[in-house]
This record gives C-alpha cells, structure tokens and sequence, in this order.
C-alpha cells in the first residue's frame, strides 16, 4: 500500500489563523486509494522547518509520497520550492511544468506557481499551489503520471531488495 504525507506550509494555518484546506482536499481525493496517511503536518514558512519535515518523512519514515502545499507563489515569505530543492536528490520537473501549463489553460495565475518536484531516497516530493482548487486541479492533472512514476520507484525498491 502507498504511504504518503502531507506537509501544508503555511504561517497563518501553523497560527490557527486559517483553516488548512488546501491538506484537507488531498487527504479526501486519497481516501479512495490505495494509500494510506502516515503524517500530515502544518508549518510556517521557514526554510528549517519545512526541510526538517521534508527529511523526517523521507529518511526517519520511509514515506513514498508527499505533496507540500503553500507557499510556491512570489511572496518573499513563499520558501517551499527553494526548501524542497535543498533536501532532493534529483529533480522530476515534468509535474511542476504540465500543472502549470495545463492550469494555465483555467486561470492565467497558474503560471506564476513556483513549485517543484524531485526524489529523495525513494520518496517523491512534489510541491502543489496552496489554494484548494489549485490543488484539486493539479492532482487531477498528474494523477495518470503519478501512479506510474511510483510504481518506477517501487521497482527499483523491489530490484535492491532482491540483488
């Protein structure tokens, strides 16, 4: 079964200030999955953090999957890509480039997402816009990719565990 985790970034939801709805849509599309939450967190925007949770859920858990969500936009506060790019090992643009160019196509501001994707140990880490539609949208969008990518990674799990 696919492990995953969420990792909203956000200062005012890491206050209470906000709801995190943007975390709340992604553990609904997964329920009906295969997969199964292992950590679902809420940080402000600090480059410490969000690493430390980044590292936590690839190399302390194991986990095969995590959306980041918040903070991609051009806000100085707007840290995720830069953080996400300091713990990766190698980068898998193909998700950040078609969310932006297909969610171009329903609003003009998709463009001016900032986020990114890459492989650490074998987790994927894949950073999505902090709105709730934009979410939606772009786990729509990756989904077909996705399930494939990960099965990749599995694989080659599989293959080390047997060599």
């Amino acid at each position: 079964m696919l492990t995953y985790a969420i990792l909203t970034i956000s200062d005012k939801a890491s206050q209470g200030e906000r709801a995190d709805k943007s975390g709340e849509i992604i553990k609904e599309i997964f329920q009906h999955r295969r997969a199964r939450l292992v950590d679902y967190q809420v940080v402000p925007d600090q480059m410490e953090a969000i690493q430390a949770a980044l590292r936590r859920f690839s190399d302390d858990m194991g986990v095969r999957l995590v959306f980041t969500t918040g903070g991609t936009g051009f806000s100085d506060r707007d840290i995720t890509p830069e953080a996400t790019r300091g713990v990766i090992e190698r980068e898998v643009p193909g998700f950040g480039e078609i969310m932006r160019v297909l969610g171009y196509q329903k609003t003009p501001m998709a463009i001016l997402s900032r986020g990114i994707s890459g492989i650490r140990k074998k987790t994927l880490i894949i950073n999505l816009p902090g709105s709730s539609r934009g979410v939606r949208e772009s786990l729509e969008l990756i989904m077909p990719a996705l399930e494939h990518g990960l099965g990749i990674l599995k694989k080659n799990i599989e293959h080390e565990n047997t060599v």
